[in-house]
Formats: structure tokens, C-alpha cells, sequence
């Protein structure tokens, strides 16, 4: 579309200037009247006409936006710290309501129980509840699998969402059984699919969560080919025992199994990143790949926590354009937004600093009552401050514009999201899953 505007400006250019050459021919009343025509077409009815069109498509979305957070003003991207800490606290009093049309995963992890609350008082605005609850491990006691957690679970509070709402409970399985010894063993593969999926049923859950990717990514399990294909089968393998197996809430239906993929790490791909090829090797035994697009930063590396750069690039890599992608193959990608934020140390030698939560954002804006910066090229808010010692800390943690500019990215490309996670939010983000 570049290309073609630009062409069709140096036509106008020639047109325009063609019109110069016959002006000293015909004269000028024939040219006044062709400046006027131009003014007119150009200044008056094209701009009438784009407003006219704007309101009809979008009047909508800006009274829902409005509506959602009338009582804290636009979103924007000129914000400061007491309108935060006068406002977080506020969610619109319409907590059932979900206009965002794809999937939306939310993460509760055992340490944030705030997290709990935020599901049950917003469970409609979700369609998975994922509680970080399992690890699968190798035994102590020689070569078999142990699958540790239960005592995490919470029947009650489960009972409690199903009463509120529809959101599906996908517990998360962390799979830290040494992936050498796993993957080379084909009872053990076995094994640990019967272990995941007769604890479903024995927990009468609707699913699972399986994170082990970046795990065989660390080990070195990936860079060999055949151990590669081992572990990618391996992942079919359970999401098909999943798909296989009736939901005990809905016979009419069957479990569900979601993957947690990490982002390729550079521009081309590697063996250990997790491509195209192997999401369409498993689209059809997957019902969601949950995409850790964020931690780009680190304390080594402090900066941005997910650039929105580097999330299209991620989404490039692994969809192709967004002009010309599969609507069912994206509609499974999760795109990950992070509800916590960081604290670097970016003065001194050595570094440091690392995550932080809602409430400890919100002591920090008390204490040091700072003046934020939208940085444009990553789509984030952050801000400076000097601590007791005088050392230097960027804090760059969510808001509503950076949360929302992700949400309407995932739209544009046809995604879900999925969120980690929501016991470290501010209350009002969720406002934001009611836009439609």
C-alpha cells in the first residue's frame, strides 16, 4: 500500500505539474477554478467523509471504552502516579461482561492468593483458569515419574467459579522430569500421559496445562533431532489421551490441553525454538498454545518487559503477515501479556533488581510520587527513581494503554491472550477485557 500511495503521489506531482505547462497556455481563470476543485475534494469533502466513516465504525468502541472506565477517565498515554493510586482499586461495577471474542487464559499462581479472588469476582471475562498447582517429576527412588501437587488444589474454590461461571479449570503441569531420560524411554512417555490424564478425571477437571519446552530447550534435549521429534510426539500423544477422554461436566464434550511455547530468540530460527512447523504438527491435538511474549528484559539487560517490536516479530515468525495467515491456526495462539512489572537497578556496576507485584508498584508511587514516560518504541510506561541509597531504579510495569495496545494487537492478528498472572494486576486491568 506504501508503494502504491507513493506512486500515486509523483502522478499527482505530474499531473500538477503538466497542469503548470498548460496554465501558460489557457490561461489562469481555468486554473483557478482547478485549485479551487482540488481545495475542495482535497480539504473539505475527503476529510467529511473520513469522519462520517470513522463514526459509523467506531462509535461504538469509544462509548464502550468510556462506559468501561468512565469513572477513571480515556486511557492515555500522559498519565501520573495519583491517578493510579486514586483509580487501581475501581473495576467497573459490570464484572460478568466479556466483549473480547477469542480465548482468554488467565494464569493463578499459589504465592499471589490474590489471584484466587480475581477469578471468582471476574471469571465471565475469562474462558481458562490455568492454577499453577503440578510439577511432574523423576523419582528419587530410581527411574519412574512422580506426579506432585494435589495438596495444592482447592476443590472448594473450584466449585465456587463453576457456580459464577463457564470459565474451563486447566491446572498447569510443569513437566521437570529429567527429559533425557523420559524421552528415551517409551513406558515412561506413557506413564506420565496416564498419570495427567487420570488425574483429571479424578479431580474432574476440564484439562490441563503443560509447560516442558523451555525446560527441554535448557536441557539441550532439542538440538537433537531425533529427541526433538521424540518430545514433539510426545506432546501430540497427551493431546490426544486429552481429546480422547469426556469431560466428567459435559459428556458432550472433551478435555482440553493447552501448551506453553516460549518466543524464538532471534530473527531466525533455531533448533530449540519452537517454529511453524511444529504448531502445525500439533494444531489438531492442541486447543491453545499459550505464548510467553514477555521477560524480554532482564536485570543483566534491563529495559522494556515485552516491546511491541518484538512481539510482531514473534508473531511473524511463527503466523507469517497478518494479511494472509490460517484464522483456525491463530485463533489458538495465545498472546502472553504480563500483569507483573520489574524494578532494575540501572546505576552501578553490578546491576540488579527483578519482578515486582500490584502492591508493591503502588508503594513505590507513594513513596517516591514519580513522573512517567511513554516510550513509544515499546509500547510502555516507565519511570525513574533514587532509592535510600541513591542508587538509580527504572520501574517499568503495566498500564491501562500498554495493556490495551496489546489487546487491540491480538485482535488485529486474530489471537487470544493468555495472562500472567492475575494475583499480581491492579484490579482496574480487567475493565479492559470488557472492550469490544
Amino acid at each position: 500500500m506504501a508503494r502504491r500511495r507513493r506512486s500515486s503521489a509523483a502522478e499527482s506531482l505530474k499531473r500538477r505539474k503538466d497542469g503548470d505547462e498548460s496554465l501558460n497556455q489557457v490561461g489562469e481563470p481555468d486554473s483557478d477554478r482547478r485549485l479551487i476543485t482540488i481545495f475542495v475534494i482535497f480539504f473539505i469533502l475527503i476529510p467529511a467523509v473520513s469522519i462520517v466513516v470513522y463514526k459509523v465504525k467506531f462509535a461504538d468502541r469509544v462509548i464502550q471504552t468510556e462506559s468501561s472506565i468512565r469513572h477513571k477517565g480515556i486511557v492515555k498515554t500522559d498519565i501520573n502516579f495519583q491517578e493510579i493510586i486514586t483509580e487501581h482499586s475501581k473495576a467497573a461495577e459490570n464484572s460478568t461482561t466479556r466483549h473480547y471474542d477469542y480465548p482468554v487464559l488467565a494464569y493463578i499462581t499459589p504465592w499471589n492468593s490474590k489471584g484466587y479472588d480475581m477469578a471468582k469476582i471476574f471469571n465471565s471475562k475469562f474462558t481458562h483458569l490455568s492454577p499453577v498447582w503440578y510439577d511432574l517429576k523423576s523419582s528419587s527412588q530410581g527411574s519412574g515419574l512422580v506426579l506432585e501437587g494435589r495438596h495444592n488444589a482447592d476443590k472448594g474454590w473450584i466449585q465456587d467459579l463453576r457456580s459464577r461461571g463457564n470459565a474451563l479449570i486447566l491446572p498447569r503441569v510443569v513437566l521437570e522430569a529429567i527429559p533425557g531420560e523420559m524421552l528415551k524411554k517409551r513406558k515412561l512417555r506413557e506413564k506420565a500421559i496416564n498419570f495427567i490424564v487420570t488425574e483429571c478425571k479424578d479431580m474432574e477437571y476440564d484439562g490441563i496445562v503443560l509447560e516442558s519446552w523451555s525446560r527441554w530447550a535448557a536441557y539441550g534435549v532439542l538440538h537433537d533431532p531425533d529427541l526433538r521429534k521424540t518430545a514433539l510426539k510426545f506432546v501430540k500423544q497427551l493431546g490426544d489421551a486429552l481429546h480422547s477422554t469426556s469431560s466428567l461436566r459435559n459428556n458432550q464434550q472433551h478435555m482440553q490441553f493447552m501448551y506453553v511455547v516460549g518466543p524464538p530468540r532471534s530473527e531466525k530460527l533455531q533448533m530449540y525454538d519452537f517454529g511453524p512447523e511444529d504448531l502445525q504438527f500439533l494444531k489438531d491435538s492442541v486447543d491453545g498454545f499459550s505464548l510467553m511474549t514477555y521477560d524480554f528484559s532482564n536485570p543483566q539487560n534491563p529495559g522494556p518487559n515485552a516491546p511491541v517490536k518484538w512481539i510482531d516479530l514473534t508473531l511473524k515468525l511463527l503466523l507469517g503477515s497478518s494479511n494472509n495467515i490460517d484464522s483456525n491456526i491463530a485463533r489458538k495462539l495465545l498472546l502472553g501479556i504480563n500483569f507483573y512489572g520489574n524494578d532494575f537497578v540501572i546505576s552501578g556496576d553490578s546491576g540488579g533488581g527483578g519482578a515486582i507485584t500490584g502492591r508493591d508498584y503502588l508503594a513505590l508511587l507513594q513513596k517516591h510520587k514519580p513522573t512517567f514516560r511513554w516510550d513509544k518504541e515499546s509500547g510502555e510506561h516507565l519511570f525513574m527513581y533514587r532509592d535510600d541509597k541513591n542508587i538509580k531504579h527504572a520501574v517499568f510495569y503495566p498500564t491501562l494503554m500498554s495493556i490495551l495496545l496489546r489487546l487491540e494487537n491480538a485482535r488485529l492478528w486474530g489471537i487470544g491472550i493468555s495472562i500472567w498472572e492475575i494475583g499480581q494486576g491492579l484490579d482496574y486491568f480487567f475493565d479492559l477485557l470488557g472492550f469490544s
